[in-house]
C-alpha cells in the first residue's frame, strides 16, 4: 500500500467518523470535491496544504491520516510535500492534553510556502539544523539559523521561506485536545 492510499483509507475513515458527506468536507475545506474523491481513492497523492485543509476541517492532528512513523529517517523516507516544505512524520505524541507531531522538514530555498490556519490553539516550533529558516507570521516572521529555533501560533495564516538556500529542521506541531 503506498502513501495515497494509505492516507486516502484515514482521511475517508475521519470523514466518516465525523459525519461528514463527501460534498460538505470539500465545502468545508475548498478542496474541490473530485479531488477529495480521488485522494480517498488512493489514485492522487496529496499535497501538504491540501492536507492541512483536510485534518484542519476535521479538527484532527496532520499525523491522523499520515501513515506511522518510520523506525528510521533517511533520505529514503517517505515525506509530503507542499509547495516549499516537505515533512516527514517521525513522531506523533499524545496526551491528556494535546496531540503533537513531529516532522523532519526541508524547506526548499525561492518563494514561501503559506500555509492556512490550522485548528485553534495550535502552535508550531522549528528547530533550524542547517540553513536560515524565515517562519510565523506573514506580517511579523522571526528568522532562525543552525542551532536556532522559532515557534509561533499556527491557528492563523503562516509562512515558511528559505532565502538563501534550503533549510533542514525539526518541526512540532501540537494541537490542544478539545479545540
Amino acid at each position: 500500500m503506498g502513501l495515497g492510499d494509505e492516507v486516502g483509507r484515514r482521511l475517508k475513515q475521519l470523514r466518516v467518523d465525523s459525519g461528514l458527506s463527501l460534498s460538505e468536507l470539500a465545502r468545508r475545506s475548498g478542496v474541490g470535491k473530485g479531488t477529495l474523491s480521488e485522494l480517498e481513492a488512493g489514485r492522487r497523492n496529496p499535497t501538504l496544504e491540501t492536507l492541512y485543509a483536510l485534518t484542519t476541517v476535521l479538527g484532527r492532528p496532520l499525523s491522523a491520516v499520515l501513515d506511522d512513523p518510520p523506525r528510521s529517517v533517511g533520505a529514503g523516507a517517505a515525506g509530503v510535500s507542499g509547495s516549499a516544505v516537505t515533512a516527514v512524520l517521525i513522531e506523533r505524541y499524545e496526551d491528556e492534553d494535546a496531540a503533537t507531531d513531529v516532522f523532519r522538514v526541508t524547506i526548499a530555498e525561492g518563494e514561501p510556502q503559506e500555509s492556512a490556519a490550522h485548528v485553534p490553539r495550535t502552535t508550531e516550533s522549528l528547530m533550524v539544523l542547517s540553513g536560515t529558516a524565515v517562519v510565523g507570521p506573514p506580517d511579523a516572521p522571526t528568522t532562525a539559523g543552525p542551532g536556532g529555533h522559532a515557534q509561533w501560533v499556527a491557528d492563523a495564516p503562516h509562512i515558511y521561506g528559505a532565502p538563501d538556500g534550503d533549510v533542514q529542521g525539526i518541526l512540532f506541531v501540537r494541537y490542544p485536545k478539545g479545540s
